[in-house]
């Protein structure tokens, strides 16, 4: 999970996109990067850290031009740890490409052997982006076998590039001298948008609030398989690249990972976590008669909006049980379980008087490895809570994820082979209440009748681009983020059920 954004515009563009990626900052703190191009000419900063830290007032005045990308990196795959995989990507021909990536390319070892092998092309990292970046350009070379670029060419190398590689990609690209691509992977699984701004300014960018926040209105979705190119005159092409797309957009946006200001693929992520807090309202009454709770109680931040509506509708008062501190780094990025143990209560402060005497029910949005959900059940405990309840706005996490979710691996998954009881003990909450996938669905596919179906391997185990089984999953995980900080003891970077800025 990244965050992407490009822009064309009349004026310089670098203050432009960094508001941007300050916008896109909850998609990836590890590293952040900026291209711009002013004639035929780069300049790029990146480096690790988040935006605010990356660029100072002299990275800035060294970006000019009119048009440009941005990216926040979040890695999955490859070393989080070197500077040379912060994003954006360059090579330097055909034309000279720049490109930045948000998702995860499920058959990325295969194509670094075959660019070596077969299409001659060098790759130095172990990113899958730079992979990716270097499938099209090899691809846009032959269709323009040194000609002037059109359109219809880039189009067809897009085409070709949805031949050949698997998993879930949404990517921006800088064609210098000819404009920015944009193109989603055949099923829409990681989210994309396009906006204009009142001077003429074109925008994409992963979530529709990055729009919104600078300035720009939200004119639609990139479609799954779909290639929008933007000229340097802001001019917009688009073009169907995919053989037989479906929109089955990835469900973890909705339920953790967007923010809920974003509208993705026509449906709002605060609406579906509403959503979601009604269906799980239902659960909980079937579980636990509402008159043996007290007091309702989210787990900060993005379990806000569900926890309000199972209160509402159960009619169990609602309150701020947990105070964060916005100045710790969101634990869902942190490198390992070492530091994830240590940041839970620097994180979050219980509000005693809201717990004193009291059966609770916690709200969280999910839980995916139960350790951060069995310390919180204990502070409620320490702060006098008599019971303890814990309800989770998403189903089991059971599965690994392959799409771009550091998850890949069904031992750090505390779902994984067990029943909800023997989560349950293992949490140490009184009552453990999950969604059901099928309500999960339900709930948030209501939003817009137009989608076929959704991403969500980490519940129902269904990987719908059909190329993942066991030996696959192995394999990615030999190329996850698996190099280290080598003071952690665990290689595992993934917190999700934590308290989190959304």
């Amino acid at each position: 999970m990244c965050g992407i954004v490009g822009v064309v515009s009349s004026a310089p563009v670098n203050q432009l996109i960094y508001d941007a990626l300050l916008l896109l900052q909850h998609r990836g703190q590890d590293a952040a990067g900026i291209v711009t191009q002013r004639g035929r000419k780069f300049f790029m900063h990146k480096d690790k850290g988040m935006v605010r830290d990356v660029f100072r007032t002299r990275n800035m005045r060294a970006l000019p031009g009119n048009v440009g990308l941005g990216q926040v990196r979040y890695p999955t795959a490859g070393n989080a740890y070197s500077e040379e995989e912060a994003q954006p990507f360059y090579v330097n021909a055909p034309f000279g490409i720049v490109l930045v990536h948000n998702g995860n390319l499920t058959n990325a070892q295969a194509l670094r052997a075959e660019l070596f092998s077969t299409d001659h092309r060098h790759i130095n990292t172990e990113s899958d982006s730079e992979v990716l970046l270097n499938v099209f350009a090899h691809e846009l070379e032959k269709t323009t076998r040194g000609l002037p670029l059109k359109p219809e060419e880039v189009f067809e190398a897009v085409r070709n590039v949805h031949r050949r590689i698997r998993g879930s990609y949404a990517v921006i690209a800088l064609i210098a001298g000819h404009g920015v691509l944009a193109f989603r992977d055949p099923f829409g699984i990681r989210p994309l948008s396009i906006g204009r701004g009142k001077d003429g300014t074109v925008m994409v960018a992963s979530e529709s609030v990055t729009l919104e926040g600078t300035g720009h209105a939200l004119e639609r979705h990139v479609a799954p398989g779909e290639a929008v190119f933007i000229d340097l005159q802001g001019q917009v092409h688009s073009q169907q690249c995919a053989d037989a797309p479906t929109l089955q957009p990835c469900i973890f946006e909705y339920v953790y990972l967007a923010r809920p200001d974003s509208v993705l693929d026509g449906i709002s992520v605060y609406q579906a976590r509403l959503n979601l807090g009604e269906a799980l309202a239902k659960r909980v009454i079937s579980t636990v008669p509402p008159n043996e709770i007290d007091v309702v109680i989210p787990i900060p931040e993005s379990s806000r909006p569900s926890a309000m509506q199972l209160a509402q509708l159960t009619g169990i008062p609602y309150r701020e049980g947990f105070v964060k501190n916005r100045y710790v780094g969101r634990t869902f990025i942190m490198p390992g379980q070492g530091v994830r143990k240590r940041s839970v209560r620097q994180k979050l402060n219980a509000i005693a008087s809201e717990f004193k005497g009291r059966n609770v029910l916690l709200v969280d949005d999910s839980i995916v490895r139960g350790t951060t959900s069995q310390e919180i059940v204990q502070m409620a405990r320490d702060a006098g809570a008599r019971k303890v309840y814990l309800a989770s706005a998403a189903p089991p996490v059971r599965y690994p994820n392959v799409y771009g979710i550091d998850m890949p691996t069904g031992r750090e998954l505390v779902a994984h082979g067990r029943t909800i009881e023997e989560v349950r003990e293992i949490i140490g909450c009184d009552a453990l209440i999950y969604q059901d996938v099928e309500g999960m669905k339900k709930a948030i596919g209501s939003l817009n009748p137009k989608l076929d179906g959704f991403e969500a391997s980490c519940f129902d185990g269904v990987y719908i681009t059909g190329d993942i089984n066991p030996d696959d999953i192995a394999k990615i995980n030999e190329a996850r983020v698996g190099q280290e900080d080598p003071l952690e003891e665990n290689s595992s970077r993934l917190a999700l059920p934590n308290a989190q800025d959304a």
